[in-house]
């Protein structure tokens, strides 16, 4: 009935989708107040009608791309927007913010986003950006750590300890780089040379951040720092990305024949990509870094001839049983044929991704409260530390050459997103970063989060009319 009405009235196609979401929302407070939501039984089933509308709307945020801004602009909105029904009387999505199986997911969808940019990236070319890689991370993290702990520190915070301007400057190294590698991703430009330094950039980054995060936190906790912690975290970070890339590239091809010795279809090519990641994501959280650093390495690891033992996709193979008969004639199709081929463990990950890795950004989006910016002296403090925060990362790009474009650089390093909040977190926990500095935290990650991708879209699409 529901098909026959769009085809006789296709306008109509236009209202049922809102309709459809308004119904789906609306049952969520009538679900919680029954009292079936009461207990372990009852989360799960609401959980299922927020992923419900939390897919279907993170979908609806696409529509940005009809202004030329990246869809991952709009599912943060989306989750601004849910996250902040509160200010007019609408709890809602209050409980989904902190709901646990939906981070889980959400987690899960960043793990599969870096996964995916992993495997879409090659070791080879990426070591050729290595050292400009290495000096923008060095400079995108020493740049806005000092301006942090001692300018914003000095200049607003005067009064406090060094364990809490420490944390500012902490807080304000990190780099987002699922939110600047899927503004990469939706232009098509995961291959630009400035694509491949952010991305490397990032990763040592997080690994730095990660490190000074724990040294902040031993001071914060203990009152001193001894040089031979520093000097361990600091060999398990960097050992452990030399070893999953080492022994990732002599183990997953041993594992790919494992896993297709026992079925060769689709379903084990995909098992067998997932897990790997997975398993490489859980040994980069069991040493003390980002998950994400761990799937990051795993898709750099994993390359195309890994999963030769399994079969081809059936659309491919059928093609080319077609195409036998011409011979040599067929040579561009076999070739176009063989590109497919290589690319579709990408697009065996992209049919979970694009699931999970918009649900990640809605989820981000839900933690922003915006009654934050209500308060003048917060949000005034925030405004200049958030452009502070600007420039400390757009500086990183003075850390290319060879022609490299130095703002889109430094601008793809700016985002703090959902690892500027983690950092503001672990501050409140241990009692050193107070509600009011929290604030200002969650405002400069929040304006770098959001401003960011138009920005690195305009400049990326500038770019295109010079080369046009």
């Amino acid at each position: 009935m529901l098909t026959r009405l769009v085809e006789r009235h296709p306008k109509a196609a236009r209202y049922i989708l809102p309709l459809l979401v308004s119904s789906m929302i609306i049952s969520i407070p009538a679900y919680a107040n029954s009292g079936a939501a009461e207990g372990h039984g009852g989360a799960i089933p609401l959980t299922f009608l927020w992923l419900a509308v939390l897919f279907t709307l993170s979908k609806l945020g696409t529509l940005i791309e009809r202004i030329g801004q990246p869809s991952v602009l709009g599912e943060i909105i989306v989750g601004v927007i849910l996250g902040n029904l509160g200010l007019l009387g609408l709890h809602w999505f209050d409980p989904a913010a902190t709901n646990q199986y939906l981070l889980f997911l959400a987690e899960f969808g960043v793990v599969l986003l870096l996964f995916r940019i992993g495997l879409e990236s090659n070791i080879k070319e990426m070591s050729k950006v290595g050292a400009q890689a290495f000096l923008v991370a060095i400079i995108g993290v020493v740049i806005p750590f000092l301006a942090g702990t001692y300018l914003v520190g000095e200049l607003f915070y005067a009064d406090v300890d060094l364990g809490t301007k420490l944390f500012i400057g902490a807080a304000m190294t990190a780099t987002s780089v699922g939110i600047t590698a899927r503004v990469f991703q939706d232009l098509g430009k995961l291959n630009t040379k400035e694509a491949k330094i952010v991305l490397g950039a990032a990763v040592i980054d997080d690994i730095m951040g990660l490190l000074i995060l724990a040294i902040v936190s031993s001071i914060a906790t203990s009152g001193t720092l001894e040089a031979s912690t520093v000097a361990i975290l600091s060999a398990k970070a960097f050992g452990f990305l030399v070893a999953a890339i080492a022994v990732g590239q002599l183990a997953a091809p041993w594992l790919g024949k494992l896993f297709s010795s026992v079925h060769t279809g689709v379903g084990m090519k995909l098992t067998f990509a997932i897990s790997f990641a997975l398993l490489v994501a859980y040994l980069a959280s069991a040493v003390g870094l980002a998950p994400i650093v761990g799937a990051f390495a795993a898709g750099l690891v994993l390359d195309p001839v890994h999963f030769k033992s399994f079969k081809s996709p059936e659309y491919v193979s059928k093609i080319k049983k077609k195409l036998e008969p011409l011979g040599e004639k067929s040579e561009d199709a076999a070739a176009l044929l063989h590109g497919f081929d290589h690319k579709h463990i990408e697009d065996l990950v992209d049919t979970v991704g694009h699931l999970f890795i918009p649900l990640f950004f809605v989820m981000t989006g839900l933690q922003v409260k915006l009654d934050v910016l209500f308060d003048p002296k917060v949000l005034g403090v925030a405004l200049i530390v958030t452009a502070i925060a600007f420039i400390g990362k757009v500086m990183a790009g003075l850390g290319t050459w060879g022609g490299t474009k130095k703002m889109i650089v430094g601008f793809g390093m700016v985002p703090r997103g959902e690892v500027g909040l983690i950092f503001a977190n672990v501050g409140m926990a241990l009692g050193v970063v107070t509600d009011e500095l929290f604030s200002v935290i969650v405002v400069m990650v929040i304006l770098t989060t959001l401003l960011t991708p138009p920005i690195l879209t305009y400049l990326l699409k500038k770019d295109d009319k010079k080369a046009a």
